[in-house]
């Protein structure tokens, strides 16, 4: 699951705004696999900022977001990596061959306070704890 330039994976996480589902999946993927996954995140419709209330959840566990902004989802972005993870963008991601999709179910952040992110955030960590082990990759301690 490696691109030609690289030896490592390449994942890129996608949901309608990237301000917030994809954002926690990236910074959690990038947390605990280090170097070992090359990690991108991008929208269909970006917001402006990422969501107040997951920068706030994801500081908890000692992950600062505070510096990342939405990012619009375009074919290279796609075309680039090797798993591809939507959130709810529908039909809106473009499919390349040979790439692997997963679609994961998740309920969206988006207007909701850093209480109910909580729950959001620690199912998007168990996921990608479960993906680093199909990736092959021992999550960093």
């Amino acid at each position: 699951m490696s691109t030609p330039a690289t030896d490592r994976p390449s994942v890129l996480f996608v949901c309608v705004h990237n301000a917030g589902r994809s954002q926690m999946a990236a910074a959690f993927l990038a947390h605990l696999a280090g170097d070992f996954v090359e990690v991108r995140s991008a929208g269909s419709a970006p917001a402006d900022t990422v969501n107040p209330s997951v920068v706030r959840a994801m500081r908890e566990v000692g992950i600062d977001i505070s510096a990342e902004t939405p990012k619009i989802l375009t074919a290279d972005a796609v075309r680039a990596s090797d798993v591809v993870i939507t959130m709810g963008c529908g039909d809106t991601c473009p499919v390349f061959p040979g790439r692997t999709y997963l679609d994961w179910t998740l309920d969206d952040p988006a207007g909701q306070g850093v209480d109910d992110v909580r729950p959001i955030r620690d199912e998007i960590e168990d996921r990608v704890r479960c993906l680093l082990a199909d990736l092959g990759v021992e999550p960093r301690a």
